[in-house]
């Protein structure tokens, strides 16, 4: 049996950027102690979900992939031999920001990015106004720990998405996430144990907690946290995270599941991309 333990994170904003990033190394410390051996934070960990208003100050918490807050993550990766999945806002250059997921290798190796492709632009969701639709497709990445794809947020509604990750060869998904209640609230309940399912794979999905008042007043939503890790049979891993506080999950996932449950479903060999006509037209 190949075994390894997992940590996803939920908080709320501190109210500034130098605390949200110690907040979340000690998450990291904490996890590593615990024996995990990865850690996914939430979307956009290292400052508010800003996405509820369209404010340009905001366009300066974007930094390089391979800017500050990544390097301090990857030297601390590589201190405490844990793999990291990073969401941070990515500034291209001047003018081309991402939402983006960064992979550090427990060696502290920055071993690529997934960059999210679907945005909304709903009510208290404004990301249109901040980032450009991913362009790096959807990769997996061969790690000390497995295969790991990753997903953010809003792209949990497209099915297409995981399939691609399941069709790559990924043992697990990481799917960080800012979400507040009203029309998600069922959604976060089947989404990501049906995308398990169909693609055989871990899927492990940290969420927001608590409500940012100290950045937006009046403006603030409550992200009710509820962060999940599910099975490659649908099953959630331990409980749910709380919907109130902050909290870390650690979970083992047992990797030998990803083949018993392709082996026992053959949706990859039943598969009929000759017959799909529709999906990929635009």
């Amino acid at each position: 049996m190949t075994t390894i333990r997992a940590a996803i994170s939920q908080t709320t904003w501190t109210g500034d950027q130098p605390s949200m990033l110690d907040k979340h190394e000690q998450f990291a410390r904490d996890a590593a102690a615990g024996g995990a051996q990865v850690i996914c934070f939430q979307e956009l960990f290292h400052g508010p979900y800003f996405g509820i208003v369209q404010d340009p100050k905001y366009y300066r918490f974007a930094e390089p992939a391979d800017g500050p807050v990544v390097q301090r993550f990857a030297a601390l990766a590589r201190e405490l031999g844990i793999v990291m999945v990073l969401p941070i806002y990515e500034e291209e250059h001047a003018g081309v920001y991402y939402n983006t997921a960064v992979l550090v290798d427990a060696d502290g190796t920055v071993i690529g990015k997934y960059r999210k492709n679907h945005l909304p632009q709903v009510e208290k969701f404004w990301e249109k106004f901040y980032f450009r639709p991913g362009n790096l497709g959807y990769p997996v990445f061969d790690t000390s720990i497995g295969r790991i794809g990753m997903y953010i947020c809003y792209d949990r509604h497209f099915p297409e998405g995981w399939r691609e990750l399941g069709l790559a060869g990924a043992d697990m998904v990481f799917n960080p996430n800012a979400t507040k209640p009203g029309l998600s609230n069922r959604l976060w309940e089947i989404e990501q144990p049906a995308a398990a399912v169909a693609n055989g794979y871990f899927v492990l999905a940290p969420n927001r907690v608590g409500r940012e008042d100290n950045e937006f007043g009046d403006e603030a939503v409550d992200f009710y946290g509820r962060s999940q890790v599910v099975d490659p049979r649908g099953n959630y891993v331990g409980e749910l995270g709380a919907s109130d506080h902050e909290e870390l999950l650690i979970r083992d996932l047992d990797l030998d599941l990803v083949r018993q449950m392709r082996e026992d479903w053959q949706f990859y060999r039943d598969r009929r991309p000759d017959s799909y006509t529709v999906i990929s037209k635009p």
